[in-house]
């Protein structure tokens, strides 16, 4: 999978106050690598994931990022372990780790991260 694979779309979709339907999102989703910014809360966003596949490695030098699992599996990797997520587990990921996402199945997910982050990060070489 390459970058330009990816969907990811940064505007905030919902406003303060208004329903967010997750399941509706996720029935209408057709790209194996889909990420939206549902949300701003304060100064950090609420991002929706539909993953399948493998995201590339990298990190984030001034963000910590949280990851949780709503349905499927994710896997992320590390330098030295793989970290599992399954349903209704989440993990933080610590400002400037290196790491990978991956999902061997559809896997849909909630992050929670500044708003000012960068997903595609500093790429690894």
């Amino acid at each position: 999978m390459t970058q330009q694979d990816y969907n990811q779309h940064m505007d905030i979709k919902f406003g303060h106050l208004e329903l967010i339907d997750v399941p509706e999102i996720v029935a209408n989703c057709t790209v194996p690598w889909f990420n939206q910014t549902l949300t701003q809360v304060n100064d950090a966003v609420i991002r929706l994931g539909i993953v399948q596949g493998e995201y590339h490695w990298h990190n984030h030098p001034n963000d910590d990022e949280f990851f949780f699992v709503l349905s499927g599996r994710l896997y992320i990797d590390l330098e030295d372990r793989t970290i599992e997520l399954g349903p209704m587990q989440g993990t933080t990921i610590t400002k400037g780790k290196m790491h990978r996402p991956r999902a061997l199945e559809k896997t849909v997910m909630l992050m929670a991260e500044t708003k000012s982050i960068d997903p595609i990060g500093i790429v690894s070489e």
